[in-house]
């Protein structure tokens, strides 16, 4: 099972940008597909973004349309999720999370591998 780290959040003003990395170790990377979720306080879980193995196939939901390109690395054992404009409500804990099954991967609720989560806050 992989192990995955998450990094870049912190505290930004509305309209700037943050790249978040999720950095995979302890198993082979390439043979996961990685998804993107968050969690705000008192609110559910929600996927934001998910990429396939080797980078080749990507679905967004609809708040990270447009605004959060999703990308990977293999060689670097990492996924990147490039925050743009961002807005108040997108504070909130920002989470990896690692199945070898692109579908299943996308449920906030998967039961593969998750990250301890980045925070990212964002002011008006």
């Amino acid at each position: 099972q992989v192990h995955l780290v998450e990094s870049g959040g912190g505290l930004v003003q509305a309209g700037d940008s943050l790249r978040l990395s999720c950095t995979g170790s302890g198993s082979t990377f390439s043979n996961y597909a990685i998804a993107w979720h968050r969690q705000a306080a008192g609110k559910e879980r929600e996927f934001l973004a998910v990429i396939g193995w080797e980078g080749g196939r990507m679905f967004y939901a609809d708040p990270a349309k447009g605004r959060f390109p999703v990308s990977r690395d293999n060689a670097r054992n990492t996924v990147y999720l490039q925050m743009n404009d961002l807005k108040p409500e997108d504070t909130a804990t920002y989470y990896c999370a690692a199945e070898h099954s692109y579908d299943r991967v996308i449920s906030p609720f998967n039961r593969g591998s998750w990250g301890q989560g980045t925070q990212v806050n964002v002011s008006a």
